[in-house]
């Protein structure tokens, strides 16, 4: 990105870099008629059912977060509209991995994917598109309780360490939804990456904590459901934004369950429609769930379980030593004590220490470049810990910068040194750097020799947190998991440009409230070209019975509706519907009320 552009929204501007590297411009002149025209169809058939089985802050929500029914929104409209509301929100080119995802909910910002949904998917897409995150997230934002619980929820699954598999998992969905969106796909090609993602999810292994929590994220912030299991109204994003599946998931067919922990143990498929869905009584529920399952993760639990999770992760994790000393690398190794306490650690490649997750200045990467190790816990016949010793304890220690030291620890390390520095914060020891060192472990073997340099050494009794990413993730310069496959932008030829060009004749139309002569010239040329069709017809249909004009006109197209509705079951639903939409019209204005 070479410039970024802010909305002049406060909490966009407040987008660390790291977050900066995901967003793409809307280019919002891109969007067809034909967009505008699904963008319309969706938003007034979702105004007509979800009036009444949505959340109630749904409804004005949608004029709150800067929506309107006639057209896709616009980024700068979005921005000044959730401003007044502390949230912000930025375009994305679709799946974005997760732990980024969350960490912009942490900064109230939502992700919008900048794509619309192709009109053969326009009652549910497995990508995320516009519909989806504006249409869904969006107006529920409006309530308190829930955006604090969307905020929080990314503030803690930002640390949720993620397993090296999930990224194959996150890479193998996002193919398939580019493909899935694509007008003309190989089909050969789409049944290969469903294959792939059914394989990695059948090969996920344990579950990790980001899988975990992904499971809690699906079923309350994209697929919730608030209430009671009798009677339940829909908050989740997913449900909101899917006229198909809003009105399924209310069949007795799909299950209702209770929301609780236990939503940690149904895995979900984003290609299909859901067995079963949850129903929290309220948000603050939400809210005890996931500190239920924070308390079990490594950046509340830390120890060799969150080390160990970390060196599966095989990507930047930071461990946070009892001193406050943060450790940020790739750990690739743990010594464990005869308790299962951590007694070492190390990192592989560059490595970062960081307090309060601010890098330590002289700590970076350019420092440590090929890695870091260091031994953890409590010297031998010493219940004091290192950290808390002040100057003076240090020197009965023979720990005095310019001196020689020999430091022995409960697990049998060894470490003989000059010692060259000591650094101290908030009245703490947190690294001690040793010249001419040697360290070894209890069976003698040799981890670090004289010859290889300074030895920084970090000090703390105990790793009380791991989590996912670096400390300080902008003075890392991270890179995040950025997939390589690119939503495909499509390149219209000749005929699908005179297909959007009829769209945008009848929209004219329609808002100007004139030239109602040209629809019949557009009905021709849908019958002669584009027999497929349904939404522009039904549009047309739409302003001939409200405008009470050109009854043989209007009586050709329903019965062609008709005829195709009957004929043509993947349209039977999406006519009955658009039938209903012009008996019942929806009007902007309503959202007020």
């Amino acid at each position: 990105m070479n410039s970024f552009n802010d909305f002049n929204n406060p909490q966009v501007a407040r987008l660390p870099n790291h977050l900066k590297q995901f967003i793409v411009e809307q280019q919002y002149e891109q969007y067809t008629p034909v967009d505008h025209a699904v963008w319309r169809y969706v938003m007034r058939q979702n105004y007509s059912y979800l009036k009444d089985v949505a959340y109630y802050p749904y409804i004005p929500g949608l004029e709150a977060a800067g929506l309107t029914i006639e057209k896709i929104p616009n980024l700068q409209d979005m921005n000044n509209a959730l401003g007044k509301i502390g949230w912000g929100a930025v375009t994305v080119d679709g799946f974005i991995p997760p732990a980024a995802f969350m960490e912009y909910q942490a900064y109230r910002v939502l992700v919008i994917a900048a794509d619309i949904r192709q009109i053969h998917h326009i009652e549910y897409t497995p990508a995320p598109d516009i519909i989806h995150e504006s249409a869904g997230h969006a107006p529920i934002i409006a309530d308190k309780d829930y955006h604090d619980y969307l905020s929080y929820f990314g503030s803690i699954g930002a640390k949720a360490i993620f397993s090296s598999r999930d990224f194959e998992l996150y890479e193998a969905i996002r193919h398939l939804s580019i493909l899935k969106e694509m007008p003309d796909a190989d089909p050969a090609e789409l049944r290969k990456a469903e294959k792939k993602v059914d394989f990695c999810q059948k090969n996920l292994g344990e579950p990790s904590e980001m899988a975990l929590l992904s499971r809690l994220h699906w079923w309350t912030v994209e697929y919730g459901l608030i209430g009671t299991l009798d009677n339940p109204k829909i908050y989740g994003a997913g449900l909101l934004s899917s006229i198909g599946e809003s009105a399924g998931c209310m069949s007795p067919e799909v299950k209702k369950l209770p929301y609780t922990i236990d939503a940690i143990n149904f895995p979900f498929d984003i290609t299909k429609q859901q067995p079963q869905l949850f129903v929290t009584h309220d948000f603050q529920n939400l809210i005890n769930v996931l500190e239920q399952f924070a308390d079990t993760m490594a950046f509340r639990v830390g120890g060799v379980e969150g080390l160990l999770k970390a060196v599966e992760c095989k990507n930047i994790c930071t461990a946070e030593y009892s001193s406050g000393l943060q450790v940020s690398g790739v750990f690739t190794d743990v010594g464990m004590g005869r308790d299962n306490q951590v007694t070492f650690l190390k990192t592989t490649g560059p490595t970062a220490l960081a307090l309060g997750n601010t890098e330590l200045p002289g700590h970076g990467k350019n420092t440590h470049t090929d890695g870091f190790s260091s031994p953890v816990g409590k010297l031998k016949g010493h219940d004091k810990p290192l950290e808390d010793l002040n100057l003076e304890q240090l020197a009965e220690l023979g720990i005095v910068p310019g001196e020689r030291a020999e430091l022995v620890f409960e697990s049998g390390m060894n470490l003989n040194g000059k010692v060259e520095n000591i650094g101290r914060r908030n009245e703490k020891t947190v690294l001690i750097s040793f010249s001419n060192c040697s360290l070894k472990d209890e069976a003698g073997t040799s981890l670090f020799e004289p010859s290889w340099g300074i030895y920084d050494m970090a000090v703390g009794e105990k790793i009380t947190s791991v989590f996912c990413g670096a400390a300080d993730k902008d003075a890392f310069e991270e890179i995040a998991l950025i997939s390589k496959t690119s939503t495909i932008r499509t390149e219209y030829d000749k005929k699908t440009l005179q297909y959007h060009r009829l769209y945008q004749v009848v929209r004219d139309v329609r808002e100007s409230h004139s030239g109602y002569g040209q629809l019949n010239e557009v009905w021709n040329q849908l019958k002669e070209n584009f027999r497929d069709d349904w939404l522009c017809s039904m549009e047309i249909l739409e302003i001939l019975e409200h405008e009470d004009i050109m009854p043989e006109l209007d009586r050709e197209i329903r019965i062609f509706l008709e005829m195709k509705a009957a004929a043509e079951p993947e349209y039977s639903k999406l006519i009955r519907d658009g039938f209903y939409l012009i008996r019942n019209p929806v009007s902007q204005q309503k959202l007020s009320v």
